[in-house]
């Protein structure tokens, strides 16, 4: 059974910084990507970063530069490392896994089919 499980999310002054953490477990990450979406009550959600098995990322428009994913050298720990947060960025953050099937969710550049996910982890930042 796949299991995704969010972490690290809460309150923060616009301009801090946090770090989100996703452990995962019971599906193959091999030739996959792991991405991290963010969804505001009434609008879609959309995806923040992603990152494959050899650490090649992609980020969306308006967190790049700001934010960074990264990863636990097995993938079983997914990381979204957040600077400089803008009360824009507040919104519920979500784990998923890209393989290869699923909704596809895509920024300017690139998308992303989130076969599994996680349950969130709510991020607020204040002016």
């Amino acid at each position: 059974q796949v299991h995704l499980t969010e972490s690290g999310g809460g309150s923060v002054q616009s301009g801090g910084s946090l770090t989100l953490s996703c452990a995962g477990a019971g599906y193959d990450t091999t030739n996959s990507y792991m991405g991290w979406f963010r969804q505001v009550p009434g609008q879609n959600r959309e995806p923040v970063a992603r990152i494959n098995e050899v650490g090649h990322t992609d980020y969306s428009a308006s967190v790049t530069g700001r934010f960074t994913i990264s990863q636990s050298v097995s993938r079983n720990t997914l990381y979204l490392h957040m600077n400089t947060l803008k009360p824009e960025d507040t919104a519920m953050y979500f784990c998923a896994a890209d393989r290869g099937y699923g909704t596809q969710y895509c920024s300017a550049t690139w998308c992303f089919a989130a076969t599994f996910w996680g349950q969130g982890t709510q991020v607020t930042v204040s002016s």
